[in-house]
């Protein structure tokens, strides 16, 4: 089967396929023809790079989030697209609550202050920061990630609210430690609000100036979804203004980050790293590499999307 990828992707199960073509999108000039499946992580699919693939039958994304592929045209082409659910959960939640400790205990602030040799204050007053233990944690989208961050958020005594398209039952709620809220009422009562909603024509901007305007002063709000979720111009503002904080590992124009957040000591700044580990990434490939095997062999991928 002739597989074209954009990356040599990690872990053993990628050398299973045979003879992939290691090529950018940007160098896809010409057409391909033959080229059965296309294993992409997050580039752009649409129109223009199906037009040079005419006999393709699977784009497989290195990744949860498929917004940059469309889905749409893939399926008017009976292409199937898969993704990788489920295997990078606990990666994600990980570092979700690692940003927020991180920002309520001020530990990267911290971590520069004793590397600049600043450390001179009494003990008693230097960095002092905002415990996450016995607060109140908002939890937008309650689905698999959401609910791995609800469940170490229950191991630090937290009071978890959440909100989500569909209301959990009441013996789902009581089971997960959750109260749920209205996306409103969510925000103005958190203290701290951490986001796991796919970027949709529905969540893009859903968090605008007037939303983040409810988070209450000293609120914390964690981004390891989607940076388009958020107005970044109107999260900007409410940073620089010093009346929230922030913990993002993801932006609205990745890689560019804003540059008015890179001097702020109210934001903790990752690169995209939710998924970020051995175990998650060599997982995410090894599901690439069985729905791309499933397909060569006339079966039906392991993780469709839609």
């Amino acid at each position: 089967m002739h597989v074209l990828a954009t990356h040599r992707f990690p872990g053993p199960a990628f050398e299973e396929l045979d003879g992939v073509e290691l090529l950018r999108l940007a160098d896809l000039t010409a057409p391909q023809p033959g080229a059965r499946a296309l294993i992409v992580g997050n580039e752009p699919v649409g129109d223009p790079v199906l037009d040079l693939l005419p006999d393709l039958e699977l784009v497989a994304n290195f990744g949860v989030g498929y917004d940059r592929i469309d889905v749409a045209a893939c399926t008017a082409r009976g292409v199937v697209v898969t993704n990788t659910p489920g295997v990078l959960d606990t990666a994600t939640a990980d570092l979700a609550f690692a940003l927020l400790l991180a920002v309520q205990r001020r530990v990267v602030a911290s971590d520069r202050l004793v590397r600049a040799g600043g450390w001179t204050a009494s003990w008693a007053t230097a960095a002092l920061a905002t415990e996450v233990g016995g607060s109140t944690l908002g939890i937008v989208g309650l689905g698999r990630i959401g609910s791995a961050v609800a469940r170490r958020a229950r191991g630090f005594d937290m009071r978890i609210l959440y909100t989500r398209r569909t209301r959990l039952a009441e013996a789902a709620e009581h089971e997960l430690g959750v109260e749920w809220r209205p996306l409103d009422d969510l925000l103005a009562e958190a203290d701290a609000v951490s986001l796991h909603v796919p970027r949709t024509p529905e969540t893009e901007g859903l968090l605008d100036a007037r939303r983040l305007a409810l988070l209450r002063d000293g609120a914390c709000l964690v981004n390891t979804a989607r940076g388009e979720i958020v107005d970044e111009p109107a999260l900007v503002r409410e940073l620089v203004s010093g009346r929230i904080r922030a913990g993002l590992d993801v932006f609205a124009h990745e890689p560019n980050v804003p540059e008015e957040l890179l001097e702020l000591g109210n934001v903790v700044l990752t690169p995209h790293i939710g998924s970020a580990t051995e175990r998650a990434r060599h997982a995410m490939t090894r599901l690439v590499v069985d729905n791309v095997l499933a397909v060569a062999a006339g079966r039906p991928p392991v993780t469709p999307v839609g």
